[in-house]
């Protein structure tokens, strides 16, 4: 596993406006849009957000999201889970994806 840098979850919230918010939400009780709401996904297995229509690829992928596995995801969500609907391009800056994780770790 790469070594995750530290983030800053103010950092982090400021790309998720900018970067995910068009696609998701991450409050207690949000919608699911384009893509699903991401409330509490850290330590939930991939394709479980009720509601939501997940490609086959997402609901078998079986991991769990940690800082981790999220980290590899946001750099390239289409080569991490090939056949995901998911057309974000990712993130290749690693201190840009900790900042993004430290966010989604706080939305809980």
């Amino acid at each position: 596993m790469p070594d995750i840098p530290a983030g800053d979850a103010e950092k982090g919230k400021k790309m998720f406006v900018m970067r995910c918010a068009q696609c998701h939400t991450a409050e207690a009780g949000g919608k699911n849009m384009q893509g699903p709401n991401l409330f509490g996904v850290m330590g939930r297995p991939t394709g479980q957000v009720p509601g939501f229509s997940y490609t086959e690829a997402n609901k078998s992928r079986g991991i769990t999201w940690t800082r981790e596995t999220m980290f590899e995801y946001l750099e390239n969500p289409k080569k991490y889970i090939p056949g995901t609907k998911m057309i974000f391009a990712g993130l290749k800056k690693a201190d840009e994806r900790a900042h993004l994780i430290a966010y989604i770790e706080s939305c809980k």
